[in-house]
């Protein structure tokens, strides 16, 4: 039998999405048969985001190789790519008019290149028609394959993350595939080729106050200059329980503790997801 779920707090309601450009936006996801980590990931922020035109676009599919604990993107045997939609992608962007794009992909380890061509593909038809827009990867770990990684930063994006999304000590109840210190040496790779290196976790699955810190602190000793930090809120009874509901206050805590380490941004909310306010870590 699944545990009981836990009831959530005030702190975690969620606005109902309203609004002109909402509509307008999911028109335009649904129309050009894009794919959202917004929709696909239940975010709590869709209505916020998607009413300011900002989406955060998923490339390769919605099925993963993988089977995280977490995460309610659908998991299973993956389509073969489409080579379209590099274009299809490039060309949403300059009709939604985004200033800045955050894209991210579902892992694809079936694949010989692990995705790296599409998203590199994509990455550059992006730019080429939209030469004002600043751009965010959020990449898998492409199993520390650091000549596939050099490919993403080689297309001049300005931040890449990659998500180490819980402490050393969970990782392997949590993350399928993944490998915590693998995660660390992506993110020192992408710091140390100057590119902006961004990643976060999340709270609620059982971490200690300890752990936080220490995520944190690896971290930034990866050269990391962005952490996020935002509730574990549990898709389905399929996934992983609710440990805990970390109240806002200690969020703000670990925001101020994150910035005396000296990352230049720390978002730390119940709510925060790690494409939340993207643009503002551009500025």
């Amino acid at each position: 039998m699944h545990e009981k779920r836990k009831r959530k707090p005030d702190w975690l309601k969620i606005k109902i999405p309203l609004g002109k450009n909402y509509t307008q936006v999911k028109k335009i996801v649904e129309d050009h048969q894009l794919h959202t980590i917004c929709t696909s990931g239940h975010c709590p922020n869709i209505s916020d985001c998607w009413s300011r035109k900002t989406a955060t676009l998923m490339i390769l599919g919605d099925v993963c190789t993988r089977s995280c604990k977490f995460c309610n993107v659908k998991t299973g045997k993956p389509a073969i790519p489409d080579v379209g939609e590099p274009e299809r992608i490039a060309n949403s962007v300059k009709l939604l008019g985004l200033q800045h794009l955050v894209l991210t992909s579902v892992d694809r380890d079936d694949l010989p290149d692990l995705g790296a061509g599409i998203w590199k593909a994509t990455l550059l038809q992006v730019k080429s028609l939209n030469p004002h827009i600043t751009i965010e990867g959020l990449i898998p770990d492409f199993q520390g394959r650091t000549e596939l990684i050099q490919e993403i930063i080689d297309t001049g994006i300005e931040v890449i993350s990659h998500n180490l999304e819980t402490v050393r000590r969970l990782t392997p109840t949590t993350r399928s595939v993944a490998d915590y210190d693998r995660s660390l040496e992506v993110l020192r790779y992408i710091a140390g080729s100057k590119t902006i290196a961004k990643t976060g976790i999340m709270l609620g699955l059982g971490e200690t106050q300890a752990e936080i810190i220490q995520t944190m602190q690896d971290a930034r000793d990866a050269g990391c200059k962005i952490f996020t930090l935002g509730q574990y809120l549990q898709p389905t009874v399929r996934h992983l329980p609710v440990h805990e509901y970390v109240h806002p206050g200690i969020f703000e805590e670990l925001r101020k503790t994150g910035l005396s380490m000296g990352f230049t941004h720390v978002e730390s909310h119940p709510l925060v997801r790690s494409s939340y306010h993207a643009e503002q870590h551009i500025r």
